[in-house]
């Protein structure tokens, strides 16, 4: 039987919530820490447990046929590999940092200094887009030390609260890109798991569009139902069910999340009672 190969994090940022995601599109499988690959009970696909910076390879190689990465990785391994899908999780920003005691104000202080960064290929493109010229050490792991050792006068890192940076006398002065968990792809997909890959984009696609709305449902005088309706349209439009005291009805929809406060206020204004707010497991477009 065909399978869909799936590189993920074998440890780290990304591990948790990647495997959270693939269990919550309905596949089962055991992720044990020792394990280098599993087979999904469920669905045609082997989960395989590699290490980050080697899953853009493995998927040009075509060991496996898509991989969960960090868009940051995909960016600094340039493979032959498409970004199909993001995946709304992980998500940072990379950034330079400097001494917290350094006047900084453009990247012109950048200038002639020495940068230390796990992400050499990116920190050059973006020295090249400012016009500046400067050393770049790579390294790995630690990064945010190389400023007090005397190693390096920025770094260049991942910052998700900026709290390590923090903690280590450093102040973030430059967003060099913002990432998130992407799916990528391998370029030559036979049409049987193309086939399953799109099945695993449809439910993912349906996992993220249930986080992010909520199902609303509440009771609100008939006047009010035609404005209200424009409040919440929904999908297509909501169910009104008369209810048993006459002149109210009940009304049902979903609301997107981001402009979910928006949305109640508008329809308290407007007579809603008895709101009730259901988050949505799965939505099925």
């Amino acid at each position: 039987m065909t399978k869909l190969k799936i590189a993920v994090q074998k440890s780290g940022r990304l591990q948790e919530k990647t495997v959270a995601l693939l269990k919550e599109c309905g596949l089962s499988f055991n992720n044990g820490p020792n394990r280098l690959k599993a087979d999904a009970h469920n669905f045609p696909s082997e989960i395989l447990y590699l290490r980050d910076d080697d899953i853009p390879q493995y998927v040009q190689d075509g060991v496996a046929d898509v991989g969960i990465v960090g868009e940051n990785v995909f960016v600094e391994k340039r493979k032959d590999i498409d970004l199909i899908e993001r995946l709304d999780f992980a998500k940072c920003r990379l950034s330079i940092a400097v001494a917290k005691s350094i006047d900084y104000e453009s990247t012109d202080f950048l200038q002639g200094r020495k940068i230390a960064t796990s992400y050499p290929v990116i920190v050059q493109k973006f020295l090249d887009d400012n016009g500046v010229s400067a050393e770049i050490h790579e390294i790995s792991g630690s990064v945010e030390i190389a400023p007090g050792i005397g190693l390096a006068d920025a770094i260049c890192d991942i910052v998700s609260t900026g709290s390590t940076l923090l903690g280590n006398g450093l102040k973030e002065v430059e967003t060099v890109m913002k990432s998130e968990a992407i799916l990528v792809s391998g370029k030559n997909l036979g049409s049987d798991k193309q086939q399953i890959l799109d099945q695993l984009i449809f439910r993912i696609k349906s996992v993220k569009a249930a986080k992010n709305n909520k199902y609303l449902l509440l009771n609100a005088p008939n006047e009010s139902i035609e404005t209200i309706t424009k409040v919440m349209p929904g999908m297509i439009s909501p169910t009104v069910t008369p209810l048993q005291e006459p002149g109210w009805s009940s009304l049902h929809s979903v609301v997107n999340e981001d402009d979910f406060w928006n949305k109640i206020d508008q329809l308290k204004s407007l007579g809603a009672q008895g709101i009730l707010v259901v988050p949505i497991e799965k939505m099925i477009l």
